[in-house]
């Protein structure tokens, strides 16, 4: 015991973070010290916070995760973010994976430039809106809760905005329609309403309701289902096709080829949750074999790690990932016993 000690005394260190006011200060500890006693137990370091000083002790390497938590959460809480049990938990998993958040208070990328509360929250936001604003087309694929569709608006709105587009144009397949869609009251419109609702529920959020409806009766704004951009050239257009792995590969052929000049196509979507009947190919898994290393596409694949809602949506994601590769690894089982056989 006494040869240990010295050696564990000395592998400790200790060092400070200043926050700008006693209101930063308790945005980041929260109500009562929520949030400060959370990471206080998950990070292991001793943290006490007095006045806008905040030091942290403890282990070389508790010291350093805790740290770079703290400064992450103050980062957010300087781009206009919130902190909730989300925002920590995903912040305490980027910083177990070695991650860190941009550090800037303004996102400023090729000349684009997000409103605060629509900052992107983890790296792979980042380099999501980056990859927007250098690149024309943009597949963006990943799991539910990522913010895929919620940051390509939001890019769409500020693309209009500063006038580098004149009008945003919102598709999605509407796989469920088909026949059925006769079915629906009302007229075309009403009937692929529903459809599209995610995307109107997105614009809601960035535009106030007249000029919403001022920019959807001159056509600025145009929200429909994808079998309304055949036929079409779309030039000086945000485009943003949605929900993406519903689209057949004739389909997304179609759409991809309707881009004209001066136009950004954002192609979003989720691979693991494809609707399309069992004769039909998707086109996402297409475009992602056929496209890649073509000048002028990227591709962005978003983690788990990369979910912005509950902390049980990344959690669910997770189950749902390793549930799909005992599924597959017991498929390949079965084959080889036959294939034995």
């Amino acid at each position: 015991m006494e040869t240990n000690e010295p050696t564990r005394a000395a592998a400790e260190t200790s060092t400070s973070i200043f926050v700008r006011s006693p209101d930063e200060a308790m945005a980041l500890f929260g109500s009562r010290d929520r949030w400060l006693k959370i990471l206080r137990q998950r990070l292991g370091a001793r943290i006490i916070a007095r006045d806008q000083q905040i030091r942290i002790s403890g282990e070389e390497e508790e010291v350093r995760v805790a740290e770079a938590v703290l400064r992450d959460l103050l980062t957010l809480l300087r781009q206009g973010a919130e902190i909730d049990e989300t925002v920590l938990e995903q912040t305490l998993a980027l910083a177990e994976r070695g991650r860190r958040l941009p550090e800037e208070t303004e996102v400023r990328i090729g000349g684009w430039r997000l409103p605060g509360r629509l900052r992107p929250k983890t790296p792979g936001q980042r380099q999501y809106v980056e990859a927007i604003a250098t690149s024309d087309i943009i597949f963006g694929i990943g799991p539910a809760g990522t913010g895929k569709t919620y940051l390509a608006v939001a890019m769409a709105v500020a693309a209009l905005k500063s006038k580098k587009v004149k009008r945003i144009i919102l598709t999605r397949p509407a796989v469920e329609a088909g026949e059925r869609l006769g079915f629906l009251p009302g007229d075309i419109q009403a009937k692929v309403d529903p459809y599209l609702r995610p995307l109107y529920d997105a614009l809601f959020e960035m535009i106030d309701a007249e000029r919403f409806d001022q920019y959807l009766a001159s056509g600025v704004i145009e929200v429909a289902p994808l079998a309304f951009m055949r036929g079409r050239t779309l030039n000086d257009a945000f485009i943003i096709l949605d929900e993406a792995q519903n689209a057949t590969a004739e389909q997304m052929k179609m759409f991809l080829t309707r881009m004209g000049f001066n136009s950004k196509v954002v192609v979003t979507g989720d691979v693991t949750q494809i609707d399309l009947p069992a004769n039909k190919h998707s086109g996402l898994l297409a475009a992602q074999q056929i496209l890649q290393g073509i000048e002028g596409i990227r591709f962005i694949y978003f983690k788990e790690s990369d979910v912005v809602r509950h902390p049980l949506v990344a959690r669910i994601i997770k189950a749902y990932e390793q549930a799909e590769l005992r599924r597959k690894a017991e498929a390949e089982k079965k084959a080889e016993g036959r294939g034995e056989g």
